[in-house]
């Protein structure tokens, strides 16, 4: 399976190549979009007018050379990839979207498409055919929107085909969230999934819905014995199962350390297919539009949740419509690490009396039929035997894990033997912490960080900086397309932080203006909401005062959208570098037989959408 292509040499020589070209272009994407009038961001930069930028980014659609042409060019003529050598300028538009391009994924050409990677995986002497269970399948869109049920079906058949190929029927599903993929995988491929999640769910309506559950499961079951179709028939209660869906829908926050739901991408998507679909696409891309609009502000805004109240955890329909027993309940869990060994051995004792239930209240279908959500927070120094009490030979997979727990992810398939393969789609780059970042706001010094996670990378001490990672959450595609980005509420903050720099000599506040723009009618509406909230003097301005910052600046919002539209140009780069340090770190250990990056789902559903792939020689031993 392995290929010379993609050797651990020809990885390095790709991880250089996207160095050489963010050595030049980074410092545009870890310009502050708040800064950008107050710093004189375009001057500063930008050599060239803004409508040339925006001109030649529409006109952009051939820009195909390799990284090869600016390294095989590199020691007859200087490469600048459009900038000024001199003067650190941007001076040539179209050479820096060619070069953009070229150092991409795409460009690079190191990524597998999922089918390619599902046909090495079946074409080898471990693999068995790939079986589904008739009787428990059900399709997902019935119970997850278009995107989710996309990401679930697109990354649960290369999971399968992992297990297939291993000979496991256990999978560890870490950062599961609502349990989408875990249910899926259980239900459609007969696998024994335990979802980790770091958050407790949602309790409250528990009678309700289990009685709503009853008697679907009664009409499923009758449904499957009466002619075992791919179909799941309805109950005649119709009405009972549209107030599961509507009235208990998803709304997870956009970033918590949690996978399942890709939280940098609109996380409030979580509606049940019906048959309001077109208003539902909608949301989703306005919740898109105010994401990017975020992580360009660069203030921090986006909403957390709060993990100490199980009340803020929201009910989820999917998990709601499943049958009885095959949803386990959830228990509060701390990291193993502060757990007492008494309170270890009673969770260990509460998990088995659990999975007896479970196999009782199931008839004794078997293990195959299992789904068993846990609450614990895990690193990669988490010892899984404390958490999974009969954990056996396993997958691990984690669908847009969050920060740091990608990497935690592939160091735990590295670390624990009874993980055989992995398969891991990250996001949030945001919040991964850098062990070489100068600031070190994200990574403590007595903490293992999140990048670099390569050897190679690590011993070159490489950091990308807190914006340029922000900036790699930007997603090209739909921005090609028209959606992501709200340049007034940019235009707005930026012009905001000229006047806080002129009126008020504490402009650097600790307190976050946040989500002002929504709710203002106007520019000027949106200062004095925005002064409120920092608790600063209104009496120093004037509605004709504020108006005219407003003005004087109208004419150079151009400036500010060719910029944006520069950062996220760059922001597949950014990424890659982070995913190839990731592949790299992989090719580094000697038991890991293959190892590739894959182009698991479509970018505009799914902007997040390569997954790192890995799977252990067989009869690999490590010593604990």
């Amino acid at each position: 399976m392995a290929s010379s292509m993609n050797s651990l040499e020809a990885i390095q020589k790709k991880i250089d190549a996207v160095k050489l070209f963010l050595s030049v272009s980074l410092s545009i994407a870890n310009a502050h979009t708040v800064d950008f009038y107050t710093c004189d961001v375009w001057d500063q930069f930008m050599a060239v007018p803004p409508v040339d930028v925006l001109t030649e980014i529409t006109l952009n659609g051939d820009h195909k050379r390799t990284p090869e042409h600016y390294l095989n060019h590199g020691n007859a003529e200087k490469i600048t990839f459009g900038f000024c050598d001199d003067s650190k300028r941007l001076v040539d538009v179209a050479e820096l979207l060619e070069a953009a391009y070229a150092h991409s994924l795409p460009g690079l050409g190191v990524c597998v498409g999922r089918t390619e990677l599902l046909q090495s995986l079946r074409h080898t002497d471990n693999a068995q055919p790939l079986e589904e269970v008739p009787s428990a399948v059900v399709e997902s869109d019935e119970f997850m929107n278009s995107k989710k049920s996309h990401e679930v079906q697109a990354m649960s058949e290369v999971v399968a085909s992992l297990a297939q190929r291993c000979r496991v029927k256990q999978v560890i599903d870490v950062g599961s969230g609502k349990g989408y993929l875990c249910s899926f995988l259980s239900l459609r491929y007969g696998l024994q999934v335990y979802g980790i999640d770091s958050s407790s769910s949602n309790t409250h309506g528990a009678q309700e819905r289990n009685r709503k559950l009853k008697k679907y499961s009664r009409a499923y079951q009758r449904h499957s014995k009466a002619n075992r179709t791919l179909t799941v028939m309805l109950p005649s209660g119709q009405e009972d199962l549209e107030d599961i869906a509507p009235g208990e829908r998803e709304r997870e926050d956009m970033v918590k350390m949690s996978g399942d739901a890709e939280k940098e991408e609109g996380r409030r998507d979580g509606e049940a297919q019906t048959n309001t679909t077109g208003l539902t696409d909608r949301n989703e891309e306005d919740a898109m539009t105010s994401l990017t609009s975020a992580i360009l502000l660069e203030d921090n805004s986006l909403p957390e949740l709060d993990q100490s109240d199980p009340a803020s955890a929201p009910e989820d329909p999917f998990l709601s419509a499943l049958c009885v027993g095959m949803v386990e309940p959830t228990s509060p869990r701390g990291p193993p690490s502060e757990l007492s060994l008494e309170e270890r051995e009673r969770r260990k004792r509460e998990n088995l009396e659990r999975k007896a239930r479970s196999w009782v209240n199931s008839g004794g279908m078997g293990s195959g039929m299992l789904y068993s959500p846990l609450t614990s927070y895990v690193t990669a120094e988490t010892e899984l035997k404390e958490i999974i009490g009969e954990l056996e030979d396993a997958v691990m997979v984690g669908l847009h894990t969050c920060g740091d727990l990608a990497p935690s992810t592939l160091r735990m398939f590295v670390a624990k033997r009874e993980l055989l393969s992995v398969c891991s789609v990250g996001c949030c780059y945001h919040l991964l912490s850098e062990e070489f970042d100068p600031t070190r706001q994200e990574c403590p010094s007595s903490s293992v960080c999140g990048f670099p996670l390569s050897g190679y990378l690590r011993e070159q001490s490489w950091f990308c900086g807190r914006n340029a990672r922000m900036s790699a959450c930007l997603a090209l595609e739909r921005v090609a397309k028209g959606q992501g980005i709200q340049m007034e509420s940019l235009f707005y903050r930026a012009v905001l932080h000229v006047i806080l720099k002129d009126h008020y000599s504490s402009f650097k506040s600790e307190k976050r203006v946040g989500n002002v723009y929504s709710k203002a009618t106007s520019f000027v509406d949106y200062v004095w909401r925005a002064l409120r909230r920092l608790e600063l003097d209104e009496s120093k301005l004037s509605d004709g005062v504020i108006q005219g910052y407003h003005d004087t600046y109208r004419p150079r919002m151009v400036e500010m959208e060719a910029f944006n539209m520069l950062k996220v140009t760059l922001a597949p780069c950014i990424e890659g570098l982070i995913l190839l340090d990731r592949l790299c770190f992989l090719k580094e250990q000697e038991d890991v037989e293959f190892s590739t990056l894959v182009q698991l789902f479509d970018p505009l559903l799914s902007p997040r959408c390569y997954g790192v792939v890995g799977v252990k020689a067989p009869g690999t031993e490590l010593s604990e």
